[in-house]
């Protein structure tokens, strides 16, 4: 069982804060001969995976180095298309190593936007009169949870399906926003969250989350 990441929401819709608290390894390096096995395309600035599945690499999955240096987006490291590069027989044997990619700044704080539309549209949609909006979505390797404030901020948590605890440790969040942000005199309200002690007291509640142990008092 694992806790992903953690966001935090401001009410109009803008990410204040955001930990990885937990990547599981997807990662997987293998060193192809020429022609290449797989069907590569350039998807939203970097080169995926479409088609062939092998040894771990699996469709959608990204380019992430080439010959153990990093690409950038669709180029290598020295500037080169990763595509031109991978269909010259000269560079062959290539190690390529393929994984899920990883989010950047901007696309956290787009995801974060869209989930604030979506829980409004949630609140709207249900049949009931001041439905609260989405509390969890289910896939089947994650659950997203999400907890908001009177004042509109929204706490969410990404956890493995089978982590348990995860309503109290909203609560738990909450609490430490409220001790270590709100009460800090260099903290404006709605801005992002750049306080040490959030951060410490948030990874430890984290932890204790983690080996399913109570918050009780002091904790």
């Amino acid at each position: 069982m694992a806790i992903f990441s953690v966001y935090v929401v401001n009410k109009a819709g803008g990410l204040i804060y955001q930990l990885d608290h937990y990547a599981p390894r997807s990662d997987t390096e293998k060193t192809f001969s020429f022609p290449l096995d797989l069907v590569l395309r350039p998807h939203d600035e970097r080169v995926v995976v479409a088609f062939g599945q092998r040894d771990g690499i699996r469709v959608g999955h990204a380019v992430l180095a080439i010959n153990g240096a990093e690409v950038n987006g669709r180029f290598t490291a020295d500037g080169k298309d990763v595509l031109e590069f991978l269909g010259n027989p000269a560079n062959y044997p290539v190690s390529i190593r393929f994984g899920r990619h990883r989010l950047s700044s901007n696309e956290k704080l787009m995801l974060a936007s869209m989930f604030h539309s979506l829980f409004a549209i949630g609140s709207q949609l249900s049949p009931e009169v001041g439905s609260s909006g989405i509390e969890m979505l289910e896939t089947d390797t994650f659950k997203l949870h999400c907890f908001q404030t009177l004042t509109g901020i929204k706490f969410m948590v990404l956890a493995d399906p089978r982590q348990t605890g995860i309503d109290a440790l909203l609560r738990k969040i909450y609490e430490i926003y409220s001790d270590f942000a709100l009460k800090n005199p260099f903290y404006s309200l709605e801005m992002p969250i750049r306080c040490e002690l959030f951060d410490q007291n948030l990874k430890l509640a984290l932890e204790v989350a983690e080996k399913a142990g109570p918050f009780g008092p002091g904790s």
